[in-house]
């Protein structure tokens, strides 16, 4: 992508220019700051990150968890409002980009802003641009991507891409601890608290299908489904969550 990028100066609101149009709407950092604070202080994911790509003059976001975006479907997808048909396109790109990653380019890449383009057949707003920009954070154990769609002939600050990488990160950490974690428990169906309970057991897949005369295959859905609702990245994980939250 060719970014163009300039200096911002001191005292100056956040738009950012994009030809004879500025965007922002002439929103100061102090001003972004105070309602960031508010949406993420009432657990509303969403909300921040409306604000943050305001804030960085981008037209679309994506939120997406890495670290579940090679399963099948769309559960990497925390939340988003780039439209659904191009999400499902880029799923497959994103899945195969991190793969290919190293664990240590993964590591160089945290809230340092990369640009990539989107598939050809990927179908784009007439006003948006084909490069999208990927910030990566880490909110515990948790490594995310915010993902962002520009205007064309958007003029980007590098500093405030960065910025907005490490407030998304606030954003997210701040949104999770105050309207989720209360509740986290409450998220998990019948299904998914019996699996609990007998992995906690020490039962395999095969012998918990048997138990609850049910699949296999659906009984390893939902464990990973367990497995994302509390945010653990193995069944051990998952046992001591539910150990230390008294779901078993």
């Amino acid at each position: 992508m060719e970014v163009g990028y300039r200096k911002e100066q001191p005292g100056e609101a956040t738009g950012i220019v994009v030809g004879t149009r500025t965007l922002g709407h002439g929103m100061t950092r102090e001003q972004m700051i105070a309602r960031l604070s508010l949406a993420a202080g009432a657990g509303n994911v969403a909300a921040g990150l409306r604000i943050l790509t305001e804030y960085v003059g981008a037209s679309l976001y994506l939120l997406a968890r890495y670290d579940l975006v090679q399963e099948a479907g769309l559960d990497f997808v925390v939340c988003s409002n780039w439209p659904f048909d191009m999400v499902r396109r880029v799923e497959s790109e994103l899945a195969a980009n991190y793969a290919r990653t190293t664990e240590f380019e993964k590591c160089q890449s945290i809230l340092h802003p990369r640009f990539a383009l989107l598939p050809d057949d990927a179908e784009v707003p007439s006003d948006i641009d084909r490069h999208f920009c990927s910030l990566t954070f880490n909110v515990g154990r948790t490594r995310l991507a915010l993902l962002m769609l520009f205007p064309t002939d958007v003029v980007l600050s590098p500093e405030r891409l960065r910025e907005t990488g490490l407030l998304a990160g606030y954003c997210v950490s701040l949104s999770t601890s105050r309207g989720q974690k209360t509740d986290r428990e409450f998220e998990l169906t019948e299904r998914e608290l019996e699996c609990l309970y007998w992995i906690a057991e020490g039962k395999t897949s095969d012998e918990i299908a048997m138990i609850l005369g049910i699949s296999r295959n659906t009984i390893n859905n939902y464990i990973t489904s367990v497995m994302r609702k509390t945010a653990t990245k193995t069944r051990s994980e998952a046992i001591a969550y539910a150990v230390r939250n008294n779901l078993v």
